[in-house]
Parts: structure tokens; sequence; C-alpha cells
């Protein structure tokens, strides 16, 4: 069985807007620098059909993470908002204060 992220979109984009359920997901990706663990994701109502259609449009990413605790290891699957994401969230938010640090110069 594939991976969840690599699943057909749920829903096809009928524009290049961005839908209200993956503007939330990519603000709350916003304030994670390292990401998003999916529970946590999931456990604040989104949905993995979300995540999934933000991985396939290259607007977030995911990466595998092995969390050692004595004697168990534990994979933690992390969403991260990639640099499309960004731009996205900002053409959204010119009205109001970006989410994305300022970039070193």
């Amino acid at each position: 069985m594939a991976p969840w992220w690599e699943a057909e979109m749920a829903t096809k984009p009928k524009n290049q807007r961005l839908a209200e359920r993956h503007r939330r997901v990519l603000e709350v990706l916003a304030i994670a620098p390292n990401g998003r663990d999916v529970n946590a994701l999931l456990s604040l109502g989104f949905k993995l059909e979300t995540m999934a259609d933000l991985v396939r449009s290259e607007l977030a990413t995911v990466r595998i993470e092995i969390v050692e605790n004595r004697d168990s290891k534990i994979e933690v699957a992390l969403v991260q908002i990639t640099d499309a994401g960004w731009r996205s969230l900002e053409g959204l938010t010119s009205r109001r204060r970006s989410p994305r640090p300022p970039e070193d110069r």
C-alpha cells in the first residue's frame, strides 16, 4: 500500500486559488519551522486528504524521522511547508503581516 502522501489527490483544483482548508493547514505549518507531526495535525481536526493534497501540489513536504526512546524506536511523519507554500500564503496575507520569517540579507 502506498503512503498517504502518494495517494491521488482527493480533489482537483478548479483554479489556482487556495481552498480554505488548505490555507488553514499551511498557516499552522508556517509557525512550525521544523514541520508538524501528522498526528498533531489530525488532532487539530485536519484531514489526511488535505495534507496529501498539499504534498501532491508541492505546497508541503513530508519527511520521516526516527525518534528513539530507551529501548524503542518510532517513525514520525513530519509535514513541512515548502517555498511554494510560503508564496501561496504570502499572496493571501498581503493585508496582514506575513507569517514567514524574514530572510537573512
